[in-house]
């Protein structure tokens, strides 16, 4: 169903708010590629079908980085399927490095960059070796932050860092006559880094900032929340509360409260059915071995020559990116 609020907008800021063209060219790229497999289903169904895997937030999966952070839909839909794939290692209590855990988002994007590991990792360990072992929870909590809001937190460092060094936000630094060269930003100390910037001066910066629209970012009234509760903080607290803040995650959407990160009863139920038919599959297969026929070893020849060829059941190799559906 189309949403309602599409009726108070111009057709062509509708196409650009929900990134409608971005999805269009994808497709058509996708069934350019793939026209031959493509052409014994039909173009129709082949465009009902990816569609449908978008709204379904199922058209992320395998794909490169660059498509995955193209919208605020794919970031949601990237998020969502980290959680939903990897949940069993924080339900089992697993406690896992950056590097194991950049690991598992390279299975679902294979050139996903180690910089934004290592950034979501910092916002959890803070000055620790970055090394340490880390929760499920925590890690995603940190990394839903950095990923989906990963332009405007840069915009936000760049602003904090001015802030620290004492720089007027209208000051214009232009070239000296003698050295024709910026003059360079003092360097920062310990004492000043621990210190942070004063919360108020912060947030009237950050408020500019979210007016100008130019890059996705939290809802101002809740970072306003977030800032009114401290006088002073540095940037990494900043980006702690922010991966703490519940009204935040919910505003997001992609994720479910902290505490029911480990709860996901539909995957479960899907889990548990499939753990059920493989057992029924393997018993009824031993059934078939054990029992005697007229020419019983052969069948056993042929069960065990079976066990060497891929099983019909298990997932193929897909050459392209679309499936139709049975």
């Amino acid at each position: 169903m189309l949403s309602p609020e599409r009726l108070d907008l111009p057709d062509y800021e509708y196409l650009a708010q929900r990134h409608v063209l971005t999805y269009m060219e994808d497709a058509v790229c996708q069934l350019l590629e793939n026209k031959e497999d493509i052409s014994q289903y039909g173009i129709a169904r082949f465009f009902t079908e990816y569609f449908n895997s978008v709204c379904q937030g199922t058209h992320i999966l395998f794909r490169e980085f660059s498509f995955i952070q193209a919208t605020p839909h794919n970031r949601a839909s990237f998020l969502r399927a980290f959680w939903r794939c990897f949940r069993t290692v924080g339900k089992n209590g697993d406690l896992l490095t950056m590097k194991e855990y950049h690991c598992l988002l390279q299975l679902l994007c294979p050139d996903f960059p180690l910089e934004l590991t290592q950034k979501a990792a910092r916002i959890v360990l803070m000055d620790d070796a970055m090394d340490c072992l880390m929760s499920f929870s925590d890690f995603l909590l940190a990394f839903q932050i950095q990923f989906y809001y990963s332009e405007f937190l840069e915009s936000v460092a760049a602003i904090y860092q001015d802030l620290l060094s004492g720089k007027n936000p209208n000051t214009v630094i232009v070239p000296t006559s003698s050295s024709g060269q910026h003059r360079q930003r003092p360097v920062l100390g310990e004492s000043s880094m621990l210190e942070g910037v004063e919360a108020s001066l912060f947030y009237q910066r950050l408020e500019n900032l979210c007016d100008r629209h130019k890059y996705s970012c939290p809802p101002p009234a809740l970072v306003k929340e977030v800032l009114s509760n401290v006088q002073r903080l540095t940037f990494y607290g900043f980006l702690v509360a922010l991966s703490k803040h519940r009204g935040i995650n919910q505003a997001l959407g992609a994720l479910p409260d902290k505490g029911d990160l480990m709860h996901d009863p539909a995957m479960d139920e899907e889990l548990d059915r499939l753990v059920v038919r493989s057992r029924l599959h393997r018993t009824s297969r031993q059934h078939r071995a054990e029992k005697p026929g007229d020419f019983g070893f052969q069948r056993r020849d042929k069960l065990e020559a079976l066990e060497k060829v891929p099983s019909a059941s298990a997932p193929t190799p897909c050459l392209y990116r679309w499936e139709p559906r049975e």
